[in-house]
């Protein structure tokens, strides 16, 4: 029995939570929440305008609502007091609050911009030492300039060497071929220069001793 009474109490405490609804004081001065439903009751505490209160029970008969505060803190409040949304008054303080943390960030910004004017004005430390970086980058940049022009002057030599080698080297290869073609020329010259002389010394090889013949023949007839 003890177990159903729990079980029942729970399910309802759980369907008035998922029935609850979240209301604000309304825009007046602080209000009470009171310990019980009535004007006379003991105060718990006094609430400012738009304390958000978690609606627990509303009694129409009565005129008040059963409320819970986000710390925890439960009482009653007269329903008439309280508001679906958040009051106007609430929205301009809040407003209020906003524009008063802007206008302090506008100040802090204000004050470190003048700070930094007066830290880059010239003949402040600050501006020397930007300005001696500066002087410094430059004198670096021509420095890379000038390597970048001497490794460009260098790349072209380099090409026009190379060019120039590659020139020579076939000229070289032409001179090889016409040596190599005039010494064959040579070769064959003499080859043909020999046979010739090899021809003209049969040919004296066969008529040397037919004229030795004919003139011991004649020699002989005219004695």
């Amino acid at each position: 029995m003890k177990k159903i009474i729990s079980s029942f109490f729970i399910l309802m405490v759980t369907f008035g939570a998922a029935q609850a609804d979240t209301v604000y004081v309304t825009d007046n001065l602080n209000l009470s929440l009171r310990s019980e439903e009535s004007n006379t009751s003991k105060v718990l505490q006094l609430l400012p305008t738009g304390t958000p209160l978690t609606v627990i029970e509303e009694n129409k008969e009565t005129g008040f609502s059963h409320v819970r505060m986000e710390n925890g803190t439960e009482g009653y409040m007269p329903t008439r007091n309280t508001m679906k949304d958040k009051p106007s008054r609430f929205y301009l303080d809040a407003a209020n609050k906003e524009l008063e943390s802007l206008k302090t960030e506008n100040e802090s910004l204000k004050a470190e911009l003048a700070k930094t004017k007066q830290a880059i004005t010239p003949g402040s430390s600050l501006e020397k030492t930007l300005s001696s970086e500066k002087d410094q980058l430059t004198k670096e940049l021509n420095e890379l300039k000038k390597t970048s022009a001497g490794a460009v002057e260098l790349q072209n030599q380099r090409d026009e060497l190379q060019e120039r080698v590659v020139n020579a080297e076939r000229e070289l290869q032409q001179l090889k071929l016409g040596n190599q073609a005039l010494q064959d020329s040579a070769n064959q010259d003499w080859f043909l220069y020999g046979g010739a002389l090899a021809l003209i010394g049969v040919i004296l090889g066969f008529m040397l001793p037919k004229l030795s013949l004919r003139r011991r023949s004649s020699g002989w007839d005219t004695y």
